[in-house]
């Protein structure tokens, strides 16, 4: 059964396809090859084709196409089939993507622009016949009819466009914060009413236009700063995506039959075809293959992979077939793991920072205070005047454009990360990374490369050094630490494969398995041999050990990382201090400090020792970036600052880290730090912009100078002219030519 065919499977297909209220299918699908405008619209045009279609819509961002359809005239073998004859391979993505959450929000902001923009321009219309004086003064009935259109076409702009900055206020009252929804809704309502009650009484000043172009202009920049979020949030989904659905499991006579991805377990032998994407993390079991892990590491190469190292679900397969054990399968993947990551980014976008917060509530309160002195202030020399300028108060010195600067900001910022290969789980993370003063340093695996020579292995009992590297490898596989990939990598196809079973890892000590029979312990002296005044001992080394006594002792040259040296100097010439904190011994740490011109160094640091080392500096005043990969990490890398973890870590330290990696350089943590000043450099400018407006137009507005619907436009203008402003953040860095790609 082909992989197309497959899909005819009822229960396979109920993991793809959503059944909608009028009965018709929905599917979203990943289209990588999304690249050529012409072959977009000859997709569009090819599936517009089959019968049944109802809709397609693409987004060419995140290499998605989402298809309604009746599956009573098209099946979905059959709608797979036209995008394979478009050159269009497309991979079905789980039902629980479609319900796209940032889709929702997007179509839902452009139809209330769209509607406040159409209304606008009719109550525009009809308010210029009585600005131009086209309808004679003295014709009361005429007069009051277009009075009465205007009223009629803000209708849907005040009851339908506004509303969320209706709920917005409601949620920060029930919240009992201060924010901007809330002068904008009082602007709205109290305009509103206002001219609703001058309709009536057939008299009075009416500001229906002022109140149109007010929301919809405020619209507008809300919508630009959604596109750029947006944007940023559809650049992850590529990676997001890449999983395949369709696995070919090997049974137990050997025949191949095709499941779902997802029912893949622990110890599944899997066959993976050449060009095929790998769907779970496993163990190789093939002599060597190609991968492509652009995706996940950013690297535009091939990567070899040999007998007994793993692959990673989402690589893509450039030589083969190759057969597969698997370890991890549906969510417990490496990318299923950066989903979750992906998830709490995009979340945590959404959020505002609790300054900005304060200084927001603030700005709020000011306003709020000064619309009510100007109406006091009016009500004792002139009533008449006294709704009029307050309004304009209110609406003039409306915070919005000190509320949207920063949200612009960090999605364009987000954005132009994401395309470095950096993933930010806390957007408070930028504001902080931007004033940091110290870096604070894991050494092996961060900043420098373990290697391993197999000539630099010393055996005991009669063991041959291939016998020793062996056993090794097998509890190496089961870490992510750099020592034990060190080892992993030195163990060649010629070495015999072995498998680790009851594996357990201790943080900062070594890991312990059974191998072939016998229970092993690989590690520092102290750990894996019970009494460790061994006259042998070397420092740096990794001990294999059993019941009885040393196996094998395995000495590690360091190397300082390819990107170390130049990440270093920028950040020296940032005016940030790099400091060491290593568990190695103090000669493998002086030397590598020497090499990478770091004058500060601690060694033997447990990761109690590191985080008490944190916590000195931070009472010093330092502001510290810590920078880790491995487990023994995790407490700095929650205790700093702001920290960073590289994705060739593990799990524990990605974790606790503001920044990830993906790409495993260093070199993105330059970049992270240049946007983040960037950021807080457009954020300033746009305060100063907002403080300059407000400081200009507030006086004329209170003085009754200004009308309430020039308020509304100058005001909506300001805010959209910080947003495009914000725009600029990501501009003039350029992608790194192995950024990750869909």
């Amino acid at each position: 059964m082909n992989a197309t065919a497959a899909w005819a499977r009822p229960g396979l297909a109920a993991q793809v396809l959503r059944t909608r209220r009028d009965g018709r299918s929905e599917v979203a699908l990943r289209v990588p090859s999304l690249d050529d405008p012409r072959r977009v619209l000859h997709l569009e045009q090819a599936i517009h084709a089959l019968p049944g279609v109802q809709r397609v819509a693409i987004d060419v961002t995140a290499r998605r196409v989402r298809v309604v359809w009746d599956s009573r005239h098209t099946s979905l073998p059959r709608l797979l089939d036209a995008f394979a004859h478009a050159r269009c391979e497309a991979q079905p993505l789980r039902h629980d993507r479609i319900d796209d959450e940032r889709a929702r929000e997007m179509r839902d902001a452009l139809k209330r622009l769209l509607v406040a923009g159409m209304c606008a321009m009719q109550v525009m219309s009809y308010a210029l016949v009585l600005y131009l004086g086209a309808v004679d003064i003295e014709d009361a009935s005429t007069r009051g009819l277009f009075r009465w259109l205007g009223l009629i076409s803000a209708l849907p702009i005040v009851g339908y466009s506004a509303i969320p900055f209706y709920t917005g206020a409601v949620r920060e009252l029930r919240e009992r914060r201060l924010g901007i929804h809330l002068p904008v809704a009082l602007a709205v309502v109290l305009v509103f009413f206002a001219s609703v009650f001058a309709t009536l009484r057939g008299h009075g000043e009416i500001y229906f236009d002022s109140i149109s172009m007010f929301v919809f202009l405020l619209l507008v920049a809300r919508h630009v700063e959604l596109r750029a979020r947006q944007r940023s949030g559809a650049l992850g989904d590529a990676s997001i995506d890449a999983t395949p659905l369709l696995a070919q499991r090997r049974s137990a006579d050997g025949r191949l039959e095709t499941v779902a991805a997802m029912e893949l377990a622990p110890g599944d032998r899997v066959h993976v075809a050449e060009g095929a994407t790998v769907p779970a993390d496993g163990v190789l079991e093939s002599v060597w293959v190609q991968v492509d892990e652009a995706l996940l590491s950013g690297e535009s190469r091939p990567v070899r992979r040999q007998r007994g190292e793993r692959l990673i679900a989402g690589s893509v397969l450039l030589t083969g077939p190759a057969e597969l054990t698997v370890e991890h399968g549906g969510d417990a993947t490496a990318l299923a793991k950066l989903d979750a990551l992906g998830r709490r980014a995009r979340a945590a976008r959404r959020a505002t920072a609790p300054a900005a917060d304060r200084a927001i509530a603030r700005f709020v309160v000011r306003v709020l205070l000064l619309t009510a002195l100007t109406a006091l202030g009016w009500l004792l020399v002139d009533p008449a005047r006294a709704f009029e300028s307050a309004v304009a108060v209110l609406v003039v010195a409306c915070p919005c454009a000190l509320a949207l600067t920063r949200p612009a900001a960090l999605s364009c910022a987000l954005g132009a990360l994401s395309q470095h290969g950096v993933l930010v789980t806390d957007d408070a993370a930028l504001d902080t990374l931007a004033r940091v003063d110290t870096a604070l340093f894991d050494k092996t695996g961060t900043l420098g490369v373990p290697t391993l020579d197999r000539e630099h292995i010393d055996t005991r009992r009669d063991l041959t050094p291939a016998e020793a590297l062996s056993l090794a490898a097998a509890l190496a596989r089961e870490s992510t630490h750099p020592l034990a990939h060190a080892l992993t990598n030195a163990a060649s196809d010629e070495t015999a494969l072995l498998h680790a079973h009851q594996a357990q890892v201790s943080a900062g000590g070594g890991i312990e398995a059974i191998v072939d029979g016998r229970r092993l312990r690989l590690g520092r002296v102290g750990f894996a041999l019970a009494d460790s005044n061994d006259p042998d001992a070397a420092d740096g080394a990794l001990w294999l050990a059993d019941d009885h006594g040393a196996l094998a002792i395995f000495h590690f040259d360091e190397q300082p990382r390819a990107d170390a040296p130049r990440m270093l100097e920028t950040l020296h010439a940032k005016g940030i201090r790099s400091v060491i904190a290593s568990g190695d011994t103090a000669g493998r740490v002086s030397a590598l400090a020497a090499q990478l011109g770091i004058d500060t160094w601690h060694a033997r640091q447990s990761p109690a020792d590191k985080l008490a080392r944190l916590h000195h500096l931070q009472q010093d005043g330092r502001i510290v970036l810590a920078i880790g990969d491995g487990s023994n990490d995790a407490p700095i890398l929650a205790g700093a600052d702001v920290s960073a973890a590289l994705s060739s870590g593990t799990a524990l330290a990605q974790a606790h880290a503001d920044l990830l990696l993906l790409d495993g350089h260093l070199d993105g943590l330059a970049t992270a730090h240049t946007l983040a000043r960037r950021m807080q450099q457009v954020i300033a400018d746009g305060r100063r912009w907002s403080l300059v407006y407000n400081l200009c137009a507030v006086p004329f507005a209170a003085f009754g100078f200004v009308p309430p619907w020039l308020a509304g436009i100058g005001m909506s203008l300001s805010s959209l002219a910080v947003v495009l402003n914000a725009l600029r953040t990501g501009r003039g860095i350029a992608p790194k030519p192995q950024a990750m790609r869909a």
